[in-house]
C-alpha cells in the first residue's frame, strides 16, 4: 500500500471553490509540502489558486497517477472509477451516501468496479490519509508533526480530534488513516501494513466494529507481535453499537467478546482519548519495562499519588537497596526522604535531581524511574529537565512535570530531546503499568 502513503502522484477530484472538501485536501497536499505531482480534476477547468501556488485544473485525468482522492456526489463516484481505473492504483473516497445510509448496494458496485480495474479503495466515508514522513496530507485533517505513531481511524471526526490533540501532547505521526465504511481496505490490512512499516514504532487502532472477526484477530496477532497496538473501541454500550452501526454501516458486536481478542492478540485497550496518546508517548520512548519502580519527587503530594496508582495498577514499589539509601545519604539535605518514594523537597535543584535519577538508576532493585517535578516559582523548570536530559541512566525513565505554564519551558526542552511530560503522577504511573504488561 505503499502508493496511497508514500505516493509519487495524486489526482484531487471535486470542487475547489474556497471551502469546498476537494479544495481543502488541495491546500492540505500543497501547504504540507508534497513533492510529488499534484492534479486536480474538475470537469468545468480552470485554474485554483492554493498554498502561494496556481494549478491547472484538469477536466479528465489523462495520465496514470498513483493514488486518486475522490469528493463528488455518491451517485457520480462509480462512474468516475471506471472512467480513471486504468490510470490509477488506488483511491480514497471521501464521499458519503453509502452503506452508512442504507446505500449497501452502491457500496458493493463500488467494489466490484474497482475490482474489474484493479483499483484498491479507501473508504467511502472518511476523511482521508497521511504518508507523515513523505510530506503527503491526503485529508482536510489538520497537518501533524513526524513521529512513530500511525492511527488508524474507522471514524474521520474522532481521526481528526486526535490528530489536534497529538499535536498539543507533542506527539509525531508516521502516518493517518481514516477508512470510514471500509467498503473494500479495512484495519486489519492497515494493521498488517503498518506492522511491516520501518517508520511506525506504534500503532493506535479506533474502531466501532469489524466485518470479519477472524481476519481481524489474525491481524491484530500479527502486528502486535511486532510492536505496541493501543486499541479504544467504541460502541460498548447497546445503544453506542446502536450508534455505531448508522455511523460507518459496521456490526459492532458484543463487547465482550472484542475485549477477549483485544487480550488473546496481545493488544493494549484503552478507555478513553487521553490513555490512547499516553500509551503513544510511552511506546515512542521505551519498549517495555519491569514492575519495581522507584518515584523521585520534590513535593510530597504527587509522590503519594504517584505511589497509590502504581500500587492499583500493580506495579511494586521498589525497595531500594541499603547502598543506594547510604549514596543518597551522603549528599541530600536531612529533611528529604530517602525510601522509595525519595522526596527531594521544594528546593531541589539540577545537581540533586541528576544525581539522586544516576543513583537510584544503578540499583538492581530499580526496574524503572518516575520523576516528579513541581517547580516552585523561583527554580526554572527547565534547569530541572535538563537535569534528567543529563543524568546518565539507562532504564526507563518517565516524567511528570506539573502544572501548566510554569512548567512550560522544561516540558519543551525535554520534548526537543525526545522526553514525553505526562501532565499527573497517575497519568505518568499508567504509562509505567503498560510499559511492564509489555
Amino acid at each position: 500500500m505503499d502508493f496511497f502513503f508514500h505516493p509519487s502522484s495524486v489526482a484531487v477530484f471535486g470542487s475547489f471553490k474556497k471551502g469546498a472538501i476537494a479544495y481543502e485536501i488541495l491546500r492540505n497536499i500543497v501547504e504540507g509540502g508534497f513533492g510529488g505531482k499534484i492534479i486536480p480534476v474538475n470537469p468545468k477547468g480552470g485554474t485554483v489558486e492554493v498554498g502561494g501556488r496556481t494549478l491547472q485544473i484538469r477536466e479528465a485525468l489523462d495520465e496514470a497517477v498513483d493514488t486518486a482522492i475522490i469528493a463528488i456526489p455518491a451517485k457520480f463516484v462509480l462512474s468516475l472509477i471506471d472512467e480513471i481505473g486504468p490510470l490509477t492504483r488506488g483511491a480514497v473516497v471521501i464521499s458519503a451516501g453509502f452503506s452508512e445510509v442504507g446505500n449497501a448496494d452502491l457500496e458493493r458496485e463500488l467494489v466490484e468496479k474497482a475490482r474489474e480495474h484493479g483499483v484498491r479503495i479507501i473508504g467511502p466515508n472518511c476523511a482521508g490519509i497521511f504518508g507523515v514522513l513523505g510530506n503527503f496530507f491526503g485529508s482536510f485533517e489538520v497537518r501533524v508533526k513526524p513521529g512513530g505513531l500511525a492511527l488508524i481511524s474507522q471514524s474521520g471526526a474522532f481521526g481528526g480530534a486526535a490528530l489536534a490533540m497529538g499535536n498539543d501532547e507533542g506527539i509525531g505521526f508516521s502516518a493517518f488513516v481514516s477508512y470510514g465504511n471500509a467498503s473494500d481496505l479495512n484495519e486489519s490490512d492497515f494493521l498488517e501494513y503498518f506492522a511491516d512499516d520501518e517508520n511506525t514504532k506504534v500503532i493506535a487502532l479506533y474502531i466501532e466494529g469489524v466485518k470479519d472477526g477472524r481476519r481481524f484477530l489474525e491481524a491484530l496477532r500479527y502486528a502486535a507481535a511486532r510492536k505496541p497496538v493501543i486499541i479504544l473501541k467504541a460502541g460498548k454500550s447497546a445503544s453506542g453499537a446502536k450508534a455505531a452501526a448508522s455511523h460507518t454501516g459496521s456490526l459492532a458486536g458484543s463487547y465482550e467478546i472484542y475485549r477477549a481478542a483485544f487480550r488473546q492478540a496481545g493488544a493494549i485497550e484503552v478507555e478513553e482519548m487521553e490513555e490512547l496518546f499516553d500509551a503513544a508517548k510511552v511506546f515512542e520512548m521505551h519498549t517495555r519495562a519491569g514492575k519495581r519502580v522507584a518515584v523521585i519527587t520534590n513535593s510530597g503530594g504527587p509522590g503519594v499519588l504517584a505511589t497509590d496508582k502504581l500500587e492499583r495498577l500493580g506495579l511494586e514499589i521498589a525497595k531500594l537497596s541499603d547502598e543506594t539509601v547510604d549514596e543518597l545519604r551522603s549528599f541530600l539535605p536531612p529533611q528529604c526522604s530517602l525510601r522509595n518514594p525519595i522526596d527531594l523537597i521544594a528546593d531541589a535543584d539540577y545537581e540533586r535531581y541528576k544525581k539522586t535519577i544516576e543513583v537510584v538508576c544503578r540499583d538492581e532493585n530499580v526496574d524503572s524511574l518516575l520523576v516528579i517535578c513541581v517547580p516552585p516559582i523561583f527554580l526554572p523548570g527547565e534547569e530541572i529537565a535538563r537535569a534528567i536530559i543529563e543524568a546518565e541512566c539507562n532504564k526507563p525513565v518517565i516524567v511528570n512535570f506539573m502544572a501548566g505554564e510554569l512548567v512550560g519551558d522544561g516540558v519543551e526542552l525535554l520534548e526537543e530531546r525526545g522526553i514525553k511530560n505526562f501532565s499527573t503522577p497517575e497519568r505518568a504511573a499508567r504509562a509505567l503499568h503498560w510499559l511492564a504488561g509489555r
